[in-house]
C-alpha cells in the first residue's frame, strides 16, 4: 500500500513538473554570441550608414545583447533569416528600455518614436517589404493596433509605460496569427528576417534600448 501510495505521488509531481520532454523547441535567430563587444554585429545591415554609430553589442556576465543609443536619429538595423512560419509560428526575444524619447507618441507622425521595436519582415516587392512591427510604447496603451509606411507595416504596441526601465522583459508573439489577421491570410510568406529600431528623430531627443536572445519557436 505504501508503495503504492509513493508510485501515485511520483506521478501527480511528474504531471505538475513538465521535464525536458515538454521544453520549447527553438531555433536561434541571434544571440550576438560570435560578435565582439563594441562592435556592429556581423550579419546585420543598415539602411543608412550613418546609424552604425547607435547599434553595438555589449556583455553582461555570458549575455551578449544589442544596444541601441539614439540621439535624434532613426535607422533601422536588420538580419536577414528565413524561417517556416508554419512550423516555427512564434517570435521570442528579450528587451530592455533604457531610455524613452520624450514626447514620443507613436500614434502622431510628429511624435512617431519608440525605445524599442521588433520588427519580422516579409518580401513584398523589389524595392520594398511588408513589416509586423512590435512596440514599447511609453504612452500608447498595449494592445493597440496600427499602421504605417503606406499600410506595408502593421504595428502592435506589446507594452505600454515607462515603469519597465531598466529591466530585461521575455517576449513571444505568433506572428502566423499576426499575419493572418493584418494582412492577407490566404498566403503565408517566409519571413525574410528580423529588424530592430530604437529611434528619437521625431521628437528630436534622445532613445536607448537593449535586445538579447532572439529565436523562432514552435508553439
Amino acid at each position: 500500500m505504501v508503495a503504492a501510495r509513493a508510485l501515485i505521488a511520483l506521478v501527480l509531481l511528474a504531471l505538475a513538473c513538465p521535464g525536458p520532454a515538454l521544453a520549447e523547441e527553438c531555433v536561434v535567430i541571434e544571440n550576438f554570441s560570435d560578435a565582439k563587444v563594441g562592435e556592429f554585429p556581423p550579419g546585420w545591415k543598415l539602411r543608412k550608414d550613418s546609424g552604425r554609430g547607435v547599434y553595438s553589442v555589449k556583455e553582461d556576465g555570458k549575455l551578449h545583447y544589442l544596444h541601441a543609443a539614439s540621439h535624434g536619429i532613426g535607422i533601422q538595423a536588420a538580419k536577414q533569416y528565413e524561417w517556416d512560419l508554419t512550423t516555427y509560428p512564434i517570435l521570442a526575444w528579450s528587451w530592455r528600455p533604457v531610455e524613452f524619447p520624450k514626447g514620443s507618441d507613436e500614434r502622431k507622425d510628429k511624435t512617431n518614436d519608440s525605445a524599442l521595436a521588433v520588427y519580422a519582415v516579409f518580401p513584398h516587392t523589389q524595392w520594398s517589404v511588408k513589416s509586423l512591427k512590435y512596440i514599447w510604447s511609453a504612452v500608447v496603451p498595449g494592445g493597440t493596433q496600427l499602421t504605417s509606411s503606406r499600410g506595408l507595416t502593421k504595428v502592435r504596441v506589446l507594452r505600454s509605460g515607462t515603469e519597465g526601465a531598466g529591466g530585461w522583459t521575455e517576449e513571444r508573439v505568433n506572428v502566423l496569427e499576426d499575419w493572418k489577421a493584418l494582412f492577407d491570410g490566404k498566403e503565408i510568406p517566409k519571413p525574410a528576417g528580423i529588424a530592430v529600431l530604437t529611434d528619437a528623430d521625431d521628437t528630436k531627443s534622445s532613445a536607448q534600448g537593449d535586445y538579447a536572445n532572439f529565436r523562432a519557436c514552435k508553439p
